[in-house]
Formats: structure tokens, C-alpha cells, sequence
């Protein structure tokens, strides 16, 4: 068989085509990423990671590879807190880092990682930073939220009722006048000290069973609505569970990362998506 390689992966449900492409020459435009992910004329994904080395690109990067992530619908993303964790275990498999900590390069600036025995992975996600509040609408019912940049933006909505009970299937509508390029919308449950419940609704993407940036987001805002920029949380989510530490100027998630499947994708299939 013979066709452009592919691995197929999520963390925490949040799933992911990873494409090695060391020096770049893949074609990846937006019809072929929209293509790979919609889940019956592709493989089905959430996003797609090109693992690509930093200088065929051009990136500047203190790492060798660079995560070059796209949303589900084709648009360039600058982070993914979920998509990292995925592509530094991918890189641990494959033999092309070594001792499990090392530097990924994303559009959101380079990203510490620590890939465990157990192939979790703990990712620096840089500082979470609140930006000011704004409001959104789920089925005609407003929403007031803190809005974080997590390298990208994110606004976070604590609400009383269950998160399990909203509609997200429709885009939800925000101030496009605050968020120009869009924004990932989380919906959060204060399940006591130290854990959260979440949903969200991802930019390019619609709801998802995890966004990763979006739970640094969720327990910074649950943080500054607190009145403290400092603590640890679980967050759980539809697909699972992982642990966010929030300090000044940092955080960092930890969870889960899996590898589900590798093949080839038929060349015929990839000439006709980017067409």
C-alpha cells in the first residue's frame, strides 16, 4: 500500500489525524483538513497535527518540532493544550525525542513537555491570562463570562444550572467585536474546592468532548472569580479528566494521551480532497 502517512490519536476524547511531515511538503491546505476530519468522508478528527521540524517552516523555536495544529473546519489554530500531549507522545513513540522532556513549538510560543512512564503527559501551557468579561447566548439565554487568553482566547461562563442540561449542538453567539477571530466557549459547574465540571464549545470546531487550553481557562477564571490567581483543580469533562495547576504567569495540564491507529492514506483520496 502505498500513500502519506497517518496516526490517528486523542487525549482525554478530544481526537486528532497527526501527519508526519519532517520537512514540510505536505500540501495541507483547508480543503484537505476539512476533509480528514469530517467523520464520514475522512477519518474523523477534531483537528489535524502536522509534526514538522521548526526550521522547515521557519518557526522560531528553542524545540526541533513544531505542532502545526488545524481546527476541524480548516483555519489555522495557534494552541491545543490536548493536541500537544498527543503529539509529544507520538514523538516519544517514534524515537524522535528522547527522555520524554523537550520543547514543542506551537503558534502560541514554545511548550515545555514531560511524557510519564505511564504516557500521560504534563504540558506548559504558559500564563492564563484575564482579559476582561463579556456575554454569550446558548438557545436565546445569556451567559456572562471571564474571558482568558490561553495563547488563544476563551471565555468562561460559571453557571448554577447543570452544564449537562445546554444546548451546544448550534454555535453560540459572543461579541464579535471583543473577539474578532472567534472564541472557545466553556460552560463550568464549581463542583467544590479544587474541581470544576466542563463543556465547551471550540472555535472551528463546534462542542468537543475536551478542549485543553479551555480547561487552563476554566480554573483560571474559577480562580479569578475567587479572587486568587494561584490554586490546582481537576476538571472533568465529557471525555475524561485532567489536572490544571495555575500560578502568576503560569500553568500547567496534565492528562492523558493515546495512539489509536496508523496507515496510509490513499494518495487518489488526497490529490481529490485538495482539489
Amino acid at each position: 500500500m502505498g500513500g502519506i502517512e497517518f496516526l490517528k490519536g486523542h487525549g482525554t476524547q478530544n481526537d486528532f489525524v497527526l501527519l508526519p511531515d519532517a520537512s514540510g511538503r505536505l500540501d495541507l491546505t483547508a480543503e484537505r483538513v476539512a476533509a480528514l476530519c469530517d467523520r464520514r468522508r475522512g477519518l474523523g478528527a477534531d483537528g489535524v497535527l502536522r509534526v514538522v521540524r521548526a526550521n522547515a517552516l521557519g518557526e522560531a523555536s528553542e524545540g526541533e518540532w513544531f505542532m502545526d495544529y488545524r481546527n476541524a473546519d480548516g483555519s489555522i489554530a495557534e494552541m491545543c493544550g490536548n493536541g500537544v500531549r498527543v503529539f509529544a507522545r507520538y514523538l516519544v513513540d517514534a524515537g524522535l525525542a528522547g527522555d520524554g522532556r523537550f520543547t514543542v513549538g506551537t503558534r502560541a510560543g514554545d511548550r515545555p513537555v514531560v511524557v510519564h512512564p505511564d504516557r500521560s503527559v504534563t504540558v506548559g501551557m504558559g500564563p492564563a491570562t484575564i482579559t476582561g468579561t463579556s456575554v454569550t447566548v446558548v438557545a436565546g439565554s445569556p451567559f456572562s463570562g471571564v474571558a482568558v487568553d490561553v495563547g488563544n482566547p476563551h471565555l468562561v461562563s460559571v453557571l448554577d444550572d447543570d452544564v449537562a442540561d445546554l444546548d451546544l449542538r448550534d454555535q453560540p453567539d459572543f461579541d464579535h467585536d471583543v473577539f474578532p477571530t472567534g472564541v472557545n466557549l466553556e460552560f463550568v459547574n464549581l463542583l467544590g474546592e479544587g474541581a470544576l465540571r466542563m463543556r465547551v464549545h471550540e472555535r472551528g470546531v463546534g462542542e468537543t468532548r475536551s478542549c485543553g487550553t479551555g480547561t487552563v481557562a476554566a480554573v483560571a477564571a474559577a480562580l479569578h472569580l475567587a479572587g486568587t490567581d494561584t490554586g490546582e483543580s481537576t476538571v472533568d469533562i465529557p471525555g475524561g479528566r485532567v489536572v490544571v495547576t495555575v500560578e502568576r504567569g503560569a500553568a500547567t495540564l496534565t492528562g492523558p494521551a493515546e495512539i489509536v491507529a496508523r496507515g496510509e492514506l490513499d494518495e487518489a483520496w488526497w490529490a481529490a480532497a485538495g482539489a
